[in-house]
C-alpha cells in the first residue's frame, strides 16, 4: 500500500456534498432554476412557466393511478436484434445501455389500476429509452396492454412519446404500425374505448399509426406532435411554417385534437372520459 493510500484510509469519513446538477433544475423554456425536489413533487412542471418535462412509466404511473397503486404487465419477449444491426456501434450494445440508463426493458410500459375507481390499462412510452423508438419490443407491449384491456373489459389508455420507428430494426420496426391497427381494432370490437395522450414529444412512425387512431385524442401543453421534423418540412415546401407548427396547441386550433389537458388534471379528465365511454367499469 502506498503512502498516499495510508493518508487517504486514516481520514475520517467525510459524507459526499450534492452537487449543484443534484439540487438544481434549469427549466428549458423559462431558463429559471427550480430545486428538483420541487420540480419532481410537481410532477415535472416548471413551476414558473408550466412547461411540462418528459417523465417516463413509473412517475406516470405513481401520479395517475388511485393510490400510486397499480400492477405492471408481464413484458413480452421477442427476438432481439433480428437484424444483426450495427452503426458506430452494435445494437445489442445500444440496448443495453438504455436498459441501464432507465431501468427498463423496452420503450413501452403497461401497467393495470384504477383511475378514480375505474378500472384501466394504461401504457406509457418513455422517450429516455432509444428515443421511444417503437420497435418488435414495443408492438409486442401494445398488443399485449390491448389484450388485457379486452380480458378487463376496460379502455387501454397510451401515453405516446416517441422519435419514431427503430432504425436499427428496419422494415421490421414499420410492420408494427399495421400490427398496433389491427390490435386498435381488436379493441374496438370488443366495444372498449381507446384513449390517447400524446405527450412531448411524439412523432414519426408513431404519429402515423396508433397515436392518431385514438377515440379522443389528448395531449400535454406545448407537446410537439407531428411526422416529420419541421426543418424537413420547410426545405421541401420552401415556405416559413407558421409560429408554434406541431405543437399541441396548434394542432388543437386546426381539428387534429379534441383536447389539451394540463398534467395536474389528466388524472381528473381520464377517469371522467371513462365513465362516459364505458359501461359498467368501475372497479
Amino acid at each position: 500500500m502506498s503512502w498516499i493510500d495510508r493518508v487517504r484510509q486514516s481520514l475520517p469519513f467525510v459524507v459526499k456534498r450534492e452537487t449543484d446538477e443534484e439540487l438544481w433544475h434549469k427549466c428549458p423554456s423559462c431558463g429559471q432554476m427550480v430545486f428538483k425536489k420541487e420540480f419532481e413533487e410537481n410532477q415535472s412542471v416548471c413551476p414558473k412557466c408550466d412547461h411540462h418535462g418528459r417523465i417516463g412509466p413509473d412517475e406516470r404511473f405513481d401520479a395517475l393511478f388511485d393510490g400510486g397503486l397499480y400492477t405492471p404487465l408481464p413484458i413480452p419477449t421477442v427476438r432481439e436484434d433480428p437484424l444483426k444491426f450495427r452503426d458506430t456501434k452494435r445494437y445489442v450494445d445500444r440496448i443495453r445501455a438504455a436498459r441501464t440508463a432507465t431501468g427498463e426493458t423496452d420503450a413501452l410500459m403497461n401497467a393495470r389500476g384504477t383511475i378514480e375507481g375505474r378500472r384501466a390499462v394504461v401504457g406509457v412510452q418513455d422517450f429516455a429509452f432509444m428515443g421511444g423508438s417503437m420497435g418488435l419490443g414495443v408492438g409486442a407491449a401494445f398488443l399485449a396492454g390491448v389484450e388485457a384491456a379486452i380480458k378487463d373489459r376496460c379502455p387501454y389508455i397510451i401515453f405516446t412519446a416517441a422519435g419514431g420507428a427503430r432504425m436499427q430494426e428496419g422494415i421490421l420496426s414499420l410492420m408494427q404500425m399495421p400490427k398496433t391497427t389491427v390490435a386498435i381494432a381488436m379493441l374496438h370490437e370488443a366495444g372498449l374505448p381507446y384513449i390517447v395522450v400524446m405527450t412531448d414529444p411524439t412523432t414519426g412512425g408513431v404519429t402515423a399509426s396508433y397515436a392518431m387512431l385514438g377515440d379522443v385524442q389528448l395531449a400535454e401543453p406545448g407537446a410537439l406532435i407531428g411526422f416529420a421534423g419541421q426543418r424537413v418540412i420547410e426545405s421541401t415546401i420552401r415556405e416559413k411554417l407558421p409560429e408554434g407548427f406541431q405543437r399541441a396547441e396548434y394542432l388543437l386550433d386546426h381539428g387534429m385534437l379534441d383536447m389539451v389537458v394540463h398534467r395536474h388534471k389528466l388524472r381528473e379528465e381520464l377517469a371522467r372520459l371513462i365513465g362516459y365511454l364505458c359501461v359498467d367499469e368501475a372497479a
